[in-house]
């Protein structure tokens, strides 16, 4: 769904409207409706924010809905995000592991945070580093590549991450998850390095 998002909305798209939008499509039924209770808005600190509705919006990806309204009624207007892949089943697991994406769950934090946390979990692999380009990583988050390494960073400076590095002549991005304390220590990335 975080690729689709990439390719519907418009590279400017800011990421909090971009996990706003996942929530929506992730929660969607098969007419393209979706209701999102008031406790949902607020624990993602989105109940009232006009201004993401008013994006989403202006991107022709969804209708504006009343904001007065509660639950928040919502129908979305890109037909393509109907036929994505997961069952309605699936989309929901899905849309509650979004809020808190294991491995690279985060207390409180800013939407552009949690979104980079969030793509970063969908590729996660499980390895002891894993991998993205730089490219797809700024696309899906919406962010330029300087916005993402700063975003890197602060996820090493919460301990979310453990390192991460770019290597611009592959334009790969590799980071590592933080190792539990009874494993044995490996080779660590400098924090923030660009090779």
């Amino acid at each position: 769904m975080l690729t689709y998002l990439g390719a519907a909305l418009p590279r400017f798209t800011s990421p909090a409207a971009r996990v706003l939008a996942l929530q929506c499509a992730l929660r969607t039924d098969i007419r393209g409706h979706v209701r999102l209770p008031a406790g949902l808005l607020r624990g993602m600190r989105m109940r009232g924010n006009r201004e993401l509705w008013l994006e989403l919006a202006h991107a022709d990806w969804l209708a504006l809905p009343d904001l007065r309204a509660l639950p928040a009624q919502v129908r979305l207007l890109d037909a393509a995000v109907l036929d994505q892949a997961p069952s309605r089943r699936a989309r929901c697991r899905a849309a509650d592991w979004a809020l808190r994406p294991t491995p690279l769950t985060l207390p409180a934090a800013a939407p552009a945070l949690r979104l980079t946390a969030l793509v970063l979990a969908a590729h996660a692999c499980g390895r002891a580093e894993d991998s993205t380009d730089m490219d797809s990583l700024t696309r899906l988050c919406g962010h330029s590549a300087q916005q993402t390494g700063e975003l890197l960073d602060r996820l090493v400076t919460t301990r979310t991450l453990q390192a991460w590095q770019h290597n611009r002549e592959t334009d790969e991005v590799v980071w590592q998850l933080p190792r539990p304390q009874t494993q044995s220590p490996s080779i660590a990335l400098p924090r923030g390095h660009h090779a």
